[in-house]
């Protein structure tokens, strides 16, 4: 792989590391800022010192950052949420109404991987801004689809940016973070997904009350395009790290597909992209078909349905916090494999509750939206760690969003499969994902204490 990284010394939050050239392949190289006996992950400044070793502009990055991803979060839930009405609304059977998530998955692929090109070319912020734009725009124009054509086209397309923002913010945050509070750092961002999901939650209990469910879907569309007001307070304040951004421009690699399949980073490629299938494949199973399992197979209201959610969402917030931090004390790989059984138990333990349990079902609920959650929150961190900064953008959003499409094929599967077994016995094919990441950690390097370079 050719590159060029210039190891300048860091400004403050400017990642802060004082690396060397390395093979990504290679065992981890610690952080030459650690004080001496830290371990990676023994934070320093109390429990928000990985925040102020951030620096006023990593803090505003990480703002940005966390506010992107809750916004796609929350435009992503507004089909789940929904999915009942628009069946209903469109007459569709339940492999229909799979294939619009498979679809937004799908072509998330490709905005993933377009947007990792972009941000390796024209930088981390600016592609931010684009990302944020395209899921709200395409959210708001699904509200207005006239038929189930229009609506599987407008939700493909809201895909292009929801596939790219996660992939981005990630990145432009990891890019400050010190090696030693990465994980926990990067964990945080990712549990705005379970901030976004909460907003979603409520706003769909709130609209489904006031409207008929026929225009009620339509609304909870229309408000996605709150997003777009993120958008004034990245161009105001947000900037790429200077030290990464320094890199980026004077390596003679500068994002394509071809540099990320040279024989130096090929394997972790494809490692990397069974990784993320096994576990986004468990992941979008769930929430794509959890809200639908329990309003027929558990018989729930709206309002039982957000309660219910309630427990769930709690548990992923707790689980993206705990994530993070053990990502860094436990390492990235251990963390994956702890959490990818714990998801398997709780998905099949979850599916199989009795008739008339559903306070069983409720209180599971907070294990298995916990359990589920951990396993990401070190994916940031980890795919970072993976690739040099030229071809960071394009690594990470390849391997993340490619490994979004195939394991996006999950929730058609349960669709097909839910008319003959029901959703709660369709729904086992969740906890096959985390078997196959378990597999693909075989194939890919510690990284936990590495330097960006």
């Amino acid at each position: 792989m050719k590159s060029n990284p210039i190891p300048n010394a860091p400004e403050e939050g400017a990642g802060s590391e004082h690396a060397s050239v390395r093979d990504p392949g290679s065992e981890p190289v610690s952080d030459p800022g650690s004080e001496p006996g830290s371990g990676p992950g023994e934070g320093s400044g109390g429990p928000f010192g990985w925040f102020k070793e951030l620096g006023a502009s990593g803090r505003r990055a990480f703002a940005g950052s966390f506010g992107g991803y809750a916004l796609d979060s929350y435009d992503f839930f507004t089909l789940p949420l929904g999915m009942v009405a628009i069946g209903a609304y469109f007459s569709l059977d339940p492999g229909q109404t799979g294939l619009l998530t498979t679809v937004t998955l799908v072509v998330s692929a490709l905005g993933g991987a377009l947007a990792g090109i972009l941000a390796d070319r024209i930088g981390r912020v600016r592609t931010l801004i684009l990302t944020v734009v395209t899921y709200a725009l395409f959210t708001l124009l699904c509200g207005f689809a006239p038929n189930y054509e229009t609506l599987l086209v407008f939700r493909g397309l809201q895909g292009l940016g929801f596939g790219g923002e996660w992939a981005v913010g990630a990145i432009l945050v990891a890019e400050y973070a010190t090696a030693k509070n990465r994980g926990r750092t990067l964990g945080v961002i990712q549990s705005s997904w379970a901030v976004g999901w909460a907003l979603a939650v409520i706003v769909y209990t709130a609209v489904f009350q006031l409207f008929d469910e026929s225009v009620a879907w339509r609304i909870l569309f229309w408000t996605g395009a709150l997003p777009a007001l993120l958008i004034i307070y990245v161009r105001r304040n947000v900037t790429d790290a200077p030290q990464a951004a320094e890199q980026r421009l004077n390596s003679r690699e500068r994002g394509s597909f071809s540099a990320i399949f040279e024989p130096g980073l090929r394997r972790i490629t494809l490692f990397g992209v069974l990784l993320s299938t096994g576990v986004q494949g468990g992941y979008y199973t769930l929430a794509t078909w959890v809200p639908s399992y329990l309003k027929t197979d558990r018989g729930l209201t709206v309002v039982g349905t957000g309660g219910f959610l309630t427990f769930l969402i709690s548990g992923a917030f707790i689980g993206y916090l705990t994530g993070g931090y053990l990502t860094d004390k436990l390492g990235r790989k251990r963390n994956v494999a702890v959490f990818a059984v714990l998801s398997a138990l709780a998905v099949l333990a979850y599916t199989n509750v009795p008739t008339g349990s559903n306070t069983l079902v409720l209180l599971l609920g907070f294990p298995l939206g916990f359990c589920m959650s951990a396993i990401f929150s070190g994916f940031g961190s980890f795919l970072s760690e993976l690739y040099p900064t030229a071809v960071r953008g394009t690594g990470q959003g390849f391997v993340y969003n490619t490994g979004r499409a195939v394991g996006a094929f999950f929730p058609t599967l349960v669709g097909f499969l839910a008319n003959s077994w029901g959703v709660s016995g369709a729904l086992v094919f969740g906890a096959a994902g985390y078997g196959v990441a378990l597999i693909a950690l075989l194939g890919l390097p510690e990284t936990r204490g590495r330097a960006l370079v």
